[in-house]
């Protein structure tokens, strides 16, 4: 009688000759070991190991240092705006832009009459040749005067008494001292 149905191909291999039952290399069949772990194990951001995923998933943002990354320093958060942005955004006339600093990058022609956060040098003397006006929210702080630092003059040293210090008494070795009792017990003897 011949079998219709063909046994898997596991069935069939097992326990025959290296015991790898198909999966070719004994090491390739043995699990975790081989495929270098799953999603996003191993990729760490000094490895190579699965920088093409990493790239199509994230672009270029994943690996490297992002930004400040000490906790003291604050991000400077106010909005921005330049003059060609304002040109090309904006109809001439009166803007409110109370949250932004303007800043003097390109060329404006039309007049407009801002109200600004702040703004540059450069940006307020483009406005104003344009024809324009700006009002400026926030006023520089001045800063303070230098004082002059006064010299902390020293007191002056008074000397101290010297103390005479008591003689010093010689050091007698133990040798020494066993032979000057020898030399006083010899004389005592005579």
């Amino acid at each position: 009688m011949v079998k219709t149905k063909k046994r898997k191909k596991y069935s069939r291999m097992h326990g025959r000759k290296m015991g790898t039952a198909g999966h070719g290399a004994r090491k390739k069949g043995k699990g975790n070991g081989h495929r270098g772990g799953v999603g996003m194990a191993g990729s760490g951001k000094r490895a190579d190991h699965k920088k093409t995923l990493l790239t199509k998933l994230y672009g270029n943002d994943y690996m490297g240092k992002q930004g400040i990354t000490s906790k003291g320093t604050e991000r400077d958060k106010r909005d921005r705006i330049n003059l060609y942005e304002i040109q090309s955004k904006y109809k001439p006339g009166k803007l409110d832009l109370s949250t932004y600093k303007v800043l003097g990058e390109g060329e404006i022609k039309d007049k407009f009459i801002i109200t600004a956060l702040e703004a540059s040098k450069s940006a307020i003397e483009k406005i104003k040749k344009a024809g324009g006006e700006i009002t400026v929210l926030k006023k520089k702080v001045e800063k303070k005067p230098k004082v002059e630092k006064v010299k902390v003059v020293a007191p002056p040293v008074v000397e101290k008494p010297k103390v005479e210090k008591a003689p010093k008494v010689k050091k007698v070795k133990i040798q020494d001292r066993e032979e000057s009792l020898r030399s006083a017990s010899r004389s005592t003897k005579k």
